[in-house]
């Protein structure tokens, strides 16, 4: 592995980490000085900073951690023991002086036979009654959650993906094509699974009403096409911690007009004229994080999608946050160009 991708300066803007975080699919940075650790830059600072609504052209020194836990090579066997005691996912393995000499990623030490995750009583509901007409014509033959990703279905990498958190409670809920989908499952006894049938087709969000006496407290949703490289056990507890009633994981998108942008006054009269300019926005990934009284905001027996749940929760004034990651964490297959590059990502 080549280390200097992961290095950055700490006179970089908090943008430009933004752009490599992506490159490198991983979630953290080592900000150096002449090879040497200065600090640590990671995808939850540039969260927190996202949303404070602060400016992302800054130093990212504004933000780093300027004391980073880092270890020698004599300590290279307890890597991913201190990994997991201090919620880290890499570790900068540097010498006496500091000099940065490798990173260490917990998922590339973690071989999975260790101490399982204790099961949490947090349902997961994945909706996946759709028909995937985007996909179409490969929908017309095998409905969108079985379609294979290397040799596995996305609804099941969603569900393995979970499964290795500890979230072994699912609700699946199904319309198109259901009997393919129930047939698939077998018993497994890594997870607790039902199915939810919807008799005519309710929309992103419509079915949840289907689960009001099932669910008592947060539960996660997930559309049944994408996938997002995220800690679920630190995601729930932001969500409880600042008492949200929906957060919605967003991901960090840039846009580059290839045009150059006239704005016009009141008479007609040009502005401003921005040449190829750039937007960062915050787009919905499709996965929430729910409190089950907001069910009572759905109506019952129509179709009803999460934008207009989300906005009725607005309306109302429930608190509804979002949890920016890095686009490069997630993967959507909404379309064959996407699941094409999600295949390519996954590396099968």
């Amino acid at each position: 592995m080549d280390v200097q991708k992961f290095f950055i300066s700490p006179d970089v803007s908090i943008r430009e980490a933004i752009r490599q975080l992506d490159e490198t699919a991983k979630k953290l940075l080592l900000v150096v000085e002449g090879d040497k650790l200065a600090g640590v830059i990671t995808d939850g600072d540039i969260r927190r900073w996202i949303l404070k609504n602060q400016d992302l052209s800054v130093a990212i020194n504004c933000i780093m951690n300027s004391s980073p836990i880092s270890i020698t090579k004599a300590e290279v066997g307890q890597a991913l023991t201190i990994m997991k005691e201090k919620g880290i996912e890499g570790l900068p393995l540097v010498d006496e002086n500091k000099q940065v000499l490798d990173i260490l990623f917990w998922n590339e030490l973690d071989s999975g036979d260790g101490e399982k995750s204790p099961k949490k009583e947090i349902p997961v509901v994945i909706m996946a009654g759709g028909k995937g007409s985007r996909l179409y014509p490969y929908t017309k033959i095998i409905p969108k959650p079985l379609i294979p990703i290397g040799d596995t279905p996305i609804v099941e990498r969603i569900m393995n993906q979970m499964i290795s958190y500890g979230f072994t409670d699912f609700y699946l809920t199904v319309n198109y094509r259901k009997e393919l989908i129930k047939a698939y499952f077998n018993d497994d006894n890594r997870y607790h699974l039902n199915f939810v049938e919807e008799k005519e087709p309710l929309g992103t969000a419509g079915a949840l009403t289907l689960l009001k006496d099932k669910i008592t407290g947060s539960f996660f949703v997930s559309n049944c096409d994408i996938l997002v490289d995220v800690n679920y056990e630190k995601l729930l507890y932001h969500h409880i911690k600042n008492q949200n009633q929906i957060t919605v994981i967003t991901a960090m998108k840039n846009y580059e007009i290839p045009y150059g942008v006239v704005t016009l006054d009141d008479r007609g009269r040009i502005q401003t004229l921005s040449e190829k300019p750039n937007y960062e926005l915050l787009v919905s990934t499709g996965l929430y994080v729910l409190e089950r009284n907001v069910l009572d905001h759905i109506p019952e027996g129509i179709p009803f999608n999460m934008p207009d749940l989300i906005r009725l929760c607005l309306k109302n004034g429930n608190q509804v946050g979002a949890y920016p990651v890095m686009d490069s964490t997630w993967l959507d297959m909404g379309e064959f160009s996407e699941m094409k590059k999600m295949a390519e990502r996954m590396r099968v």
